[in-house]
């Protein structure tokens, strides 16, 4: 018998009875690796135009009508077409298509790429029932308050901790949470028996999980991405994550990060525990879900779930400012304007 032959009859027996115990009514099975863990492998992406907060319009409504939903991609489409064709408009200061046709401002629309689809609810947030974000506690709106109070008697670029992470080219999307934004967002997954591993397109991050038990770091240990650990239920992936390094940054300013898991609370102690749990539902979706628990920032957990989907396109490096170096000219710009006696 060929080696072919062999290697082919080893991998009907270590995935058939997987196969079969993941199988669903439409007979669809969960794939799995020749290990026997669920397969995720692939790339995907999490574009989407539902927003992360439910509009105040659609009060209690969780879910969007069949039409609704194809009404919402269409004139998203619609959209795109026509901002694509309009007349060249001239740019000034921090007004980057603003007002013209809906345009968002900073990019012009045509370097973005959010999707065009909704997810079917009308929020990203699932928990708290209303889709909004809850409260954040008395504590961080005191260090909040704190903190933009100094900063408005300074220049808007006293110094480089002044600028979020994404500014600063350090991380963005690579979460956790893993949330859509105005493009790059792709992401690969790979797998081995002992870890999981995600390239995040945006800015080309690695998050690497293990999955051999192994304890959280020492809390004083903190990291951008954070310590992230990973173990299987059944055929859902969940990487529990901690020691989530805090940054000052500019406060207030979210951006495209809505949820802003890494924003100082004024406190060095940890208080963050991300849960992300991966589902494989059928041939091209992963269903992603996600608990958020910081009690210093906000006044409960919340919870959140979109689709993963797979894609054919191709994930590129991401050259962030290509080295950087609006920073420093940033910075300089900063400082002849205060050698002029003015700012802003």
């Amino acid at each position: 018998m060929s080696s072919r032959v062999t290697a082919l009859l080893v991998a009907l027996v270590v995935l058939t009875p997987a196969a079969a115990a993941g199988q669903d009514a439409d007979g669809w099975a969960v794939p799995r690796t020749p290990w026997g863990d669920p397969d995720l492998m692939g790339t995907y992406t999490n574009k989407t135009i539902t927003p992360v907060e439910r509009p105040a319009d659609l009060a209690d409504r969780a879910f969007l009508t069949a039409d609704e939903v194809t009404r919402l991609e269409r004139e998203t489409l619609e959209r795109n077409e026509r901002l694509l064709h309009r007349p060249a408009v001239r740019t000034t200061r921090g007004n980057v298509d603003v007002g013209v046709d809906g345009a968002p401002g900073a990019y012009n629309n045509f370097w973005l790429d959010g999707g065009t689809r909704p997810t079917g609810r009308t929020s990203l947030i699932v928990d708290p029932p209303d889709g909004r974000l809850p409260p954040v506690t008395a504590e961080y709106a005191r260090h909040a308050g704190r903190r933009a109070e100094q900063r408005a008697t300074r220049g808007e670029a006293d110094t480089w901790m002044d600028f979020q992470l994404n500014d600063r080219c350090i991380v963005w999307s690579v979460g956790p949470p893993m949330m859509p934004g105005p493009y790059n967002n792709t992401y690969m997954i790979f797998q081995t028996p002992d870890y999981v591993a995600i390239q995040v397109e945006m800015i080309h991050d690695t998050r690497i999980i293990p999955l051999d038990g192994r304890p959280h770091l020492p809390a004083r240990i903190r990291q951008y991405m954070g310590d992230m650990r990973g173990h299987w239920e059944g055929d859902t992936l969940v990487v529990e994550t901690t020691n989530i390094q805090r940054t000052e940054g500019e406060p207030g300013v979210q951006g495209a990060d809505v949820i802003e898991v890494r924003a100082s609370n004024g406190r060095t102690d940890d208080t963050i525990r991300i849960v992300e749990r991966f589902t494989r539902v059928d041939a091209d979706t992963i269903d992603y879900r996600f608990t958020v628990e910081d009690r210093s920032r906000w006044t409960r957990s919340f919870a959140g779930e979109f689709p993963f989907v797979k894609t054919d396109g191709d994930l590129y490096e991401f050259a962030c400012h290509e080295g950087n170096y609006s920073m420093p000219n940033i910075l300089a710009g900063e400082r002849v304007l205060e050698a002029a006696g003015r700012s802003r």
